[in-house]
């Protein structure tokens, strides 16, 4: 998630070392509290939605296994009264619920896992937000004085003053945040073959929950 990335970027960031080599120290320490304040709120966005989605799809695990208790109480009732076909229907609706509802169980662990990723970047975030501002202050005034101690250096060396000041070289350098591409999953279809083979192990699925069904109910 480019969202995830972009947040350990700002955690990874090292504020004494980004005020060192910004041209304009004060404006890039702003700027930084800046960024991390959009961040969190993104953040905090995200999290909302990633848990309204956990509970959207706990929803429709529990609906679909729902599902596959109504539809095995009617292929029992189908046993009962003889009713092969109907049985057999009937549990080709069970398999069918009961695929969804494992699928939507994984899902809702998948989410879960997403849920506490963006947690945690969270409380990260907010973490070096309150160390940045409380900072803040300490680095400007810092740089504040080195410029100064490096103007004084300068002047006296303009001036002719015979004594040995050391001449202060200043890396000028910017620092760019680079965003990391999500990675995309890719599902691949199954071919025609594999989908008759499918079909065909869930017929004999389907004979085989038939058989003990039947052997449950005494029919």
């Amino acid at each position: 998630m480019a969202l995830l990335e972009r947040v350990a970027t700002l955690v990874r960031a090292n504020l004494n070392d980004l005020i060192d080599k910004a041209e304009e120290p004060e404006k890039m320490i702003k700027q930084v509290i800046l960024d991390m304040q959009n961040q969190l709120l993104q953040v905090k966005t995200q999290v909302a939605i990633a848990i309204a989605d956990q509970h959207l799809l706990g929803k429709k695990q529990k609906e679909n296994a729902d599902k596959v208790a109504e539809w095995m109480r009617k292929a029992e009732l189908a046993v009962d009264k003889k009713e092969d076909d109907l049985a057999r229907a009937s549990l080709l609706r069970v398999e069918s619920y009961r695929e969804l509802s494992e699928n939507f169980t994984q899902q809702v662990a998948d989410q879960k896992a997403q849920v506490e990723n963006l947690k945690t970047a969270l409380r990260q975030l907010e973490q070096k937000l309150a160390e940045a501002e409380a900072k803040a202050d300490v680095l400007i005034a810092k740089q504040r004085r080195a410029r100064a101690v490096g103007k004084a250096s300068d002047a006296r060396i303009a001036s002719g003053d015979g004594s040995k000041a050391a001449a202060f070289d200043r890396m000028k350098r910017k620092v760019a945040h680079s965003e990391a591409l999500s990675q995309a999953k890719s599902e691949i279809a199954a071919d025609n073959i594999e989908d008759r083979l499918a079909a065909l192990e869930k017929q004999d699925r389907i004979e085989q929950l038939l058989v003990e069904l039947k052997t449950r109910r005494g029919a």
